[in-house]
Parts: C-alpha cells; sequence; structure tokens
C-alpha cells in the first residue's frame, strides 16, 4: 500500500512538473514568435527608411499630420506651385494673411519635409567610435547637405509677394533637429542667406 501510495504520488508530481515544463516550453516558442515578428517589422522599417523615395514620404506624413492637428483644412493647402514659373510644387503651403484688404487675400507660407537621413547616421557612427576626424569630416557633410536642402526650397518655393520672404524647413526627428539647431552659425546662414528656418516636430 505504501509502495502504491508512493508511487502515485511521484507520478503525480513528475506529470504536474512535465505539465509546467510543457507550458513554459510553450510561452517561450509564442516568444520566440513575437520577436521573429518584431525583427521582421524592423527590417522592414529599415527597408523604408532606406529607399529615398519612401524615406521622404515619412518626414511629409509626419507634416501633414501635424498640420492637420493644428490648422483648420481651408489654412493650408497640399502640393503648390509657390513659385511663377516654376514646375516644382512644395508639399505644403500655410495660408497667411495678405496685405490686401480683401478678406480672401492671402500669402503662401511654403513648408517642405527633409530627412538627411544617411548623413546623419554616418554622424552618429562617428561619435559612437569617437574619432575626431571623423567627426569634424561627417559634420561637414551634414552641414554641407542641410545647405543644399535649404538652397533648393529657397530657389524652388519662395518667390515674393506670392509667398513670404521665408520658407520652413521641416525635419522629421527632434534629434537631427536639435543637431542641426545647435550649429548656431549653420542656422544664422540658413536664416540670412537662405531665408529658411529650421522646424523640428515639437
Amino acid at each position: 500500500t505504501v509502495d502504491e501510495k508512493l508511487t502515485k504520488t511521484l507520478s503525480d508530481r513528475l506529470g504536474e512538473s512535465f505539465e509546467t515544463v510543457g507550458k513554459q516550453l510553450i510561452e517561450v516558442q509564442k516568444g520566440l514568435g513575437e520577436m521573429q515578428t518584431i525583427a521582421a517589422d524592423v527590417g522592414g522599417l529599415k527597408k523604408v527608411l532606406s529607399n529615398v523615395k519612401l524615406r521622404g514620404g515619412v518626414g511629409e506624413v509626419q507634416l501633414a499630420m501635424i498640420l492637420e492637428q493644428i490648422l483648420a483644412p481651408g489654412q493650408y493647402d497640399t502640393q503648390v506651385r509657390t513659385k511663377t514659373g516654376s514646375n516644382d510644387p512644395v508639399e505644403f503651403a500655410i495660408k497667411l494673411p495678405g496685405r490686401s484688404e480683401d478678406e480672401n487675400s492671402f500669402v503662401y507660407l511654403p513648408v517642405d519635409a527633409k530627412f538627411p537621413k544617411d548623413t546623419y547616421e554616418h554622424l552618429l557612427q562617428a561619435y559612437d567610435a569617437a574619432h575626431p576626424d571623423e567627426i569634424e569630416q561627417a559634420t561637414r557633410n551634414l552641414e554641407l547637405t542641410i545647405r543644399k536642402m535649404a538652397k533648393d526650397i529657397r530657389d524652388k518655393y519662395i518667390d515674393p509677394p506670392h509667398t513670404t520672404d521665408f520658407a520652413i524647413l521641416f525635419l522629421p526627428f527632434e534629434s537631427i533637429y536639435a543637431e542641426v539647431i545647435r550649429r548656431s552659425a549653420l542656422v544664422d546662414q540658413l536664416r540670412d542667406e537662405y531665408k529658411i528656418t529650421v522646424a523640428g516636430p515639437t
């Protein structure tokens, strides 16, 4: 009788232990599946951000959402040719009151989203490597890229009196925005020479 009870108790305990281990293995398997899904999603995001066309869309979509939240639909237009004779439409143009007393009079404020991902990533890699020469070179490249973007916006979209005498360059990530605005000489040049104001998501 004692032997039977011991055998039964041992059998029950082993059964419970195996059941617990089995459940834990199932949970681990589920977790691995979820991790693979996350990894696939991250891989998909990297593909999106490595594609220049789609990358530009990231900033454009974010800018569209911000404008939708703070402005009424009639206060801005999309894909507008703000410069006379230009075939290049700006992504967004905010309507500001014009000088005329006519209530329908307005001027456009051009707003264009830019995303210098590759240049910014090179700068981050240089920071991680803590190599002064690489940091200096990556910094010069970032500033050069931002200047080119600013010049592009100025030449294509600014056209007073149909527009304001300045435009906004929107950077979709606070980290890139912070990296740009901490360079006061660059910000001054963008404002004075290119008539461009830099803005971030905030």
